[in-house]
């Protein structure tokens, strides 16, 4: 009896349990030396696990749905720095322990770059956790209800980078500002945070219960480093509504009384939806 599987099933080696024999036969007719034959199997080993290493960061990532920057339009916003969003992918940020804002209005894509400078990052072997500022907020009070903060913080904490989407979109109360405050104190100089918001620096306080110490010690561990990319312009989502086509105006009949005082005809009429 064979006893390889035994050993490679214990040893857990699925690739080399599953392909050594075949490589091995390969071996012999291309008389490939034995280093030659352990190299290939180790390789075929080694890049199973970085597959499944990778799948498993994008699952504990928890993505909303996986973007790329290769499919961010640039054409849309009427302001935003290229050069320096790209030089981000670079993920220099990551090793310095420090922090990116993504700034701008609805609509113009910062969840998708958000999401796509992630992805990139767990290709590349990095941690990564990716949630709501409301969904963070909401899991961290009840647990903080439930008496099990500490462990509840542990999941936003242990990550390399941390993305926070749509901070400003609602405000928070006191107990969420606290338990922010908390997220990104314990975070500082540990591990990277990328948040994407709709309010310049200057009304943070409004997020934060317009309390002007707690936004004041957020914003200087927050900046403290970090990237600040602002995009402008228009919605991209809202763009049909904006400024719909001429033919996408509704047409409606308007009846009229015959001047014989008849049936009535119609007048066709174009509605303006600006």
């Amino acid at each position: 009896m064979n006893p390889l599987p035994t050993y490679l099933d214990y040893l857990r080696l699925p690739y080399l349990a599953e392909n050594y024999d075949a490589l091995a036969k390969q071996a012999a007719e291309k008389k490939w030396p034995y280093a030659d034959y352990l190299q290939r199997l180790l390789e075929g080993e080694y890049q199973r696990r970085q597959e499944r290493a990778l799948q498993r960061r994008v699952r504990d990532a928890r993505f909303p749905v996986i973007k790329t920057l290769d499919r961010f339009r640039w054409d849309w916003p009427s302001k935003i720095n290229e050069a320096q969003v790209k030089n981000l992918f670079r993920l220099g940020f990551v090793e310095k322990k420090t922090n990116v804002i993504m700034m701008g209005a609805c609509g113009l894509g910062k969840t998708h770059l958000c999401v796509a400078l992630c992805y990139e990052a767990c290709q590349r072997g990095h941690s990564v956790l990716f949630t709501t500022a409301v969904d963070a907020l909401n899991n961290l009070a009840a647990a903080h209800a439930a008496q099990r903060l500490k462990a509840e913080l542990k999941k936003y904490l242990s990550p390399q980078i941390l993305a926070i989407d749509e901070l400003g979109y609602l405000p928070l109360d006191k107990v969420g500002a606290d338990l922010l405050f908390q997220i990104i104190s314990q975070r500082y100089e540990r591990g990277s945070i990328i948040i994407t918001t709709n309010k310049a620096f200057k009304r943070w306080p409004e997020i934060f219960n317009n309390d002007t110490t707690v936004t004041s010690a957020i914003l200087d561990r927050v900046l403290h480093g970090a990237e600040t990319v602002v995009i402008e312009g228009k919605s991209f989502r809202m763009k049909d509504q904006i400024d719909p086509p001429a033919s996408a105006c509704p047409v409606i009949a308007i009846p009229s009384p015959s001047p014989a005082g008849g049936l009535p005809d119609h007048r066709r009429c174009r509605l303006s939806t600006r």
